[in-house]
């Protein structure tokens, strides 16, 4: 059965578009995610229920308001369709009726005061202002004046658990993480369909690459992706409680994710995909240099999915260099440091090396060595992009979002003739505000106590303000976020 988006559900879209989106840093969805409790989760669902739809409206309005024919191509109509039945579903999706008495004690703090009220976040060093928010984006500005309205919304204050909640609350917050992972699976194959989506334009105009405008949407697009799995798997993961057993999870981000033992991890596969690709007996060895007790808080989806495609990226250059042949080849190192500020893993490989004047092409979509782009199928449903070894050229852009979402980076130095190093730097502090907020966050929130009561107070409201009353979206509290953990990076 198809589904078709109304005349009426754009002009929604387009009111929520108009709203800034409210950043959260690491630390602030692992303290909240240290007891979640009924009521608790049910601040976050409201969060999300504002947040979410903030998120997907932005993405919509900016895949309709592509150049060049690109928003007229069959499979980004179908990804701009996914993100507008998600909305819907988000928005229609009934609130409880809850009594005065249960609204207050929603809004009142716990009597220990313990994390009343998060850190604000600090800066992400890897980004620019608004690098990645779609108002920067030139011919995809909506045309939206942001400072316009003050973020009202709190990513999280604990409440008072001291007693029972009504069972309202409970099936509420079952039926809205239902409703969470079922958007989360429709999105699942956004990456591979976006991707046949510019195939598709690159035939239809006949073109080699793609420009400068079109690489930044992807950026930002791809970049907001991130952050709306990020939202809606940690909130999956901390409704399910019994999910992770394991103390040291909250949600799917891991507070000691030991570097080596991912990092053996992705070495394994990356080696087990070469062997196959090129029908080796034995792919190229990886020598692996790191302190075995080496452990941060991360998210291990995304460190696991940096490694693998880096390291593929070198096991593939190491055997086209020096031939399938060959008996022996050389070693590929992987070498962790711990710093202050950051952890960096550096993957030196003698895979012949790079021209300097392509270096800065391999940071571009759709780009890759491999002599022909194999073709996607449009009805792809896997979780991963997942190239078999090389030819769709998503491996390293994708990897350096990842990186740069926690606030590290990932970057490139090539020896013409030699080989390459790649440098992973994954940030340590964790406060860092991500990339969706950038530009809101830099002041401390004012009237928190009265926003906050009219969110609760509003739960029995109407799904959506209508568009002529323009105030801030009312339902925010507390959010989780998400990819998952090693088996959903993407």
């Amino acid at each position: 059965m198809s589904w078709k988006m109304s005349e009426k559900l754009m002009d929604t879209i387009r009111h929520y578009a108009s709203f800034p989106a409210t950043g959260v840093s690491l630390r602030q969805m692992v303290q909240f995610g240290e007891k979640p409790s009924t009521g608790t989760l049910f601040r976050a669902s409201q969060f999300l229920a504002e947040e979410l739809p903030i998120r997907l409206a932005h993405r919509v309005q900016e895949l309709d308001n592509l150049p060049d024919g690109l928003n007229e191509m069959p499979s980004v109509k179908k990804v701009q369709a996914w993100y507008a039945q998600s909305f819907e579903e988000i928005t229609q999706l009934p609130r409880p009726h809850l009594p005065r008495d249960v609204r207050e004690r929603l809004m009142r703090p716990t009597r220990s005061g313990k994390h009343a009220y998060l850190p604000e976040a600090t800066p992400n060093p890897s980004i620019e202002e608004g690098q990645y928010t779609s108002h920067n984006g030139g011919n995809y500005a909506s045309g939206l004046n942001h400072k316009k309205f003050s973020a009202s919304r709190r990513y999280f204050a604990m409440v008072d658990d001291t007693g029972d909640w009504p069972p309202d609350l409970h099936l509420y917050n079952q039926k809205f993480a239902q409703t969470l992972h079922k958007i989360k699976r429709r999105h699942d194959s956004v990456v591979t369909t976006m991707a046949q989506g510019i195939l598709e334009y690159k035939r239809k105009r006949q073109r080699m690459q793609i420009d400068h405008n079109i690489q930044s949407f992807l950026d930002r697009f791809y970049m907001s992706r991130i952050g709306i799995r990020m939202l809606i798997g940690q909130h999956i993961a901390l409704t399910d409680q019994n999910h992770y057993r394991d103390p040291s999870y909250v949600g799917i981000i891991c507070t000691k994710t030991y570097v080596k033992d991912l990092a053996q991890e992705a070495i394994e596969n990356a080696r087990f995909v070469c062997e196959d690709h090129y029908g080796l007996f034995e792919a190229p060895k990886i020598q692996l240099v790191c302190n075995p007790n080496l452990n941060f808080m991360y998210v291990p989806g995304h460190l696991s999915h940096m490694l693998f495609e880096t390291l593929k990226n070198s096991l593939r250059a190491v055997v086209e260099t020096h031939g399938q042949d060959k008996q022996e080849f050389p070693v590929t190192k992987v070498i962790v440091a711990e710093g202050k500020e950051d952890i960096t893993i550096k993957i030196s490989d003698e895979g012949g090396g790079i021209p300097r004047s392509a270096i800065p092409l391999v940071w571009t979509y759709m780009y890759t060595t491999v002599d022909r782009t194999p073709n996607l199928d449009p009805d792809f449903d896997k979780s991963d992009f997942k190239a078999p070894m090389a030819g769709f050229g998503y491996g390293l852009p994708i990897s350096r979002l990842y990186a740069r979402y926690f606030g590290g980076d990932l970057k490139l130095i090539s020896m013409e003739g030699y080989g390459t190093d790649v440098y992973l730097h994954l940030n340590r502090l964790s406060r860092l505000t991500l990339p969706s907020s950038l530009r809101y966050m830099k002041k401390r929130l004012k009237d928190l106590e009265v926003s906050e009561r009219k969110q609760v107070g509003d739960t029995e409201a109407t799904v959506h303000p209508p568009p002529s009353q323009q105030p801030v979206p009312s339902s925010a509290f507390s959010s989780g976020t998400g990819v998952r953990t090693k088996d959903s990076a993407l």
